[in-house]
């Protein structure tokens, strides 16, 4: 039990009678950051602020706005499946976001904190009511303020302001008088180049990435989807044709009675992947076709020989927190090889869930441990992991896996239909290309993460000198 004796009059000037806010580990760090010299937020920010809410009209992507969630804006790729909101009728000038800007959850999402690059403005990113966004005066220390609120010390500080029982919420008032330290120049110029050259990483990597998409696609003669090429669970238009076709009974599966899975939509896009030369996704696989890391003790462990264990709400994330276990019940071939393509295998339908979106396990994943729900493959060299990694990645590759869900809360895919599904065969050094291209910007994510750290360790190593 923790306890704490305090005088009535911090009660008084902190407005808060809840134990958790003077007993959290933010009230402490706040006490010790004021004693070292800081500037409070608010003084080195031009404004603090939420959008509000405006009208949302949501629409297909060539009509609309990207519009995000806090959620979203953390992901790798914050535009893989968000919604997009009318040009016409949900045009809303601050909702837009600006390159510099560090934004961070308002409502549940507490402390999940990003910097806001190129390629949000670029694409005319807006961002939902939910998010707090922080513009500061001087965009050549944003990476740094980026940097500390995202350190032990920023999320901890941002967490001990958060009310509300069931929902905790924080607002953007409360954030104007957070202390951010005033390290020596240099040190605030180097975090803020570091936090900068992660950014444009990241950038060039999902560029790199969206082009070999495009190059696949090209390739094999494949337009880009419209919504009336597949089955899809979300808002329709009301001129949309009702999905209605027949099927004999020799067409049916004993695997499956769900309409869902014999889509004549989703088989014509099976039947143009089929036009040129294709595999099924068992024929690109080894021996192994489809396994999982199954079931094991979990023993959480706070010590640097613990080993990290990810699910699916953390993988799709740029920073990957997951939990801390003990090695001692992990066996060595659970852990995540380098080049295994990874399916999110239990989730919803919803257009914005991670169910059936792919991961590709690059050199962030290697050696670590992920939970049995992924559905896990390796290839063997009739198609490199990394070409295999982007076809699944695209619009096609997406739908083709979903089409094989089965379930009604919970889905997962009927892993006998994920077999068949259709892999497009360039020649080989074309795959050879797109696969290089692939792995390239897996490996600049990774860069771009290990930047993002150095960063983050250089506040918290400097602030800790400071408080000894």
């Amino acid at each position: 039990m923790k306890t704490l004796k305090l005088e009535f009059k911090e009660i008084g000037s902190s407005m808060r009678f809840d134990s958790s806010y003077h007993l959290s580990i933010g009230t402490i760090y706040l006490k010790k950051l004021r004693k070292m010299p800081y500037y409070n937020l608010g003084d080195i920010t031009e404004k603090i602020f939420t959008a509000g809410r405006s009208k949302r009209i949501y629409t297909k992507d060539k009509y609309g706005y990207p519009y995000l969630s806090n959620t979203d804006i953390v992901k790798q790729n914050p535009f893989n499946g968000c919604k997009y909101n009318s040009k016409r009728f949900g045009y809303d000038g601050p909702s837009f976001l600006k390159k510099g800007m560090i934004v961070t959850g308002r409502v549940g999402a507490i402390g999940q904190t990003a910097y806001i690059n190129s390629e949000f403005e670029k694409l005319d990113a807006m961002g939902s009511d939910n998010i707090i966004r922080i513009v500061p005066k001087d965009l050549d220390i944003s990476g740094y303020i980026y940097a500390f609120l995202s350190s032990k010390y920023g999320e901890s500080l941002l967490w001990r302001l958060a009310a509300g029982g069931v929902q905790p919420y924080i607002s953007e008032d409360m954030l104007s008088d957070l202390p951010i330290p005033n390290l020596p120049e240099t040190i605030q110029k180097e975090i803020h180049n570091l936090i900068l050259e992660a950014s444009n990483l990241r950038v060039e990597a999902n560029n790199l990435f969206d082009k070999a998409q495009t190059d696949i696609k090209t390739d094999s003669g494949l337009d880009d989807l419209t919504t009336l090429d597949y089955e899809y669970f979300g808002n329709h238009s009301s001129e949309r044709p009702i999905a209605v076709f027949k099927r004999s009974l020799h067409e049916i599966s004993t695997l499956s009675l769900n309409a869902f899975n014999y889509s004549k939509r989703v088989e014509n896009l099976e039947n143009r992947v089929k036009k040129g030369n294709w595999l099924t996704l068992s024929e690109c696989l080894d021996e192994k076709q489809f396994f999982s890391s199954g079931s094991f003790k979990r023993l959480e462990l706070n010590s640097p020989n613990a080993i990290k264990l990810i699910n699916q709400s953390d993988i799709f994330d740029i920073r990957k927190k997951g939990k801390l276990l003990a090695p001692k019940f992990v066996k060595a071939d659970s852990l995540v090889e380098y080049g295994e393509v990874i399916i999110a295998g239990v989730g919803t339908l919803g257009e914005g869930e991670t169910f059936c979106r792919v991961v590709f396990g690059n050199e962030e994943l290697e050696g670590q441990l992920i939970s049995g729900e992924f559905i896990r493959m390796k290839t063997n060299g009739k198609v490199p992991s990394g070409y295999l990694f982007c076809w699944l990645s695209t619009d096609y590759g997406f739908r083709l896996i979903r089409k094989t869900q089965s379930g009604t809360k919970l889905c997962r895919p009927i892993q006998e239909l994920l077999k068949k599904l259709p892999v497009p065969v360039l020649s080989g050094s074309r795959m050879d290309q797109i696969d290089k291209s692939v792995k390239q910007s897996q490996t600049m994510m990774f860069e771009a993460l290990c930047k993002e750290n150095q960063a983050i360790d250089l506040v918290e190593k400097e602030v800790e000198s400071w408080l000894k």
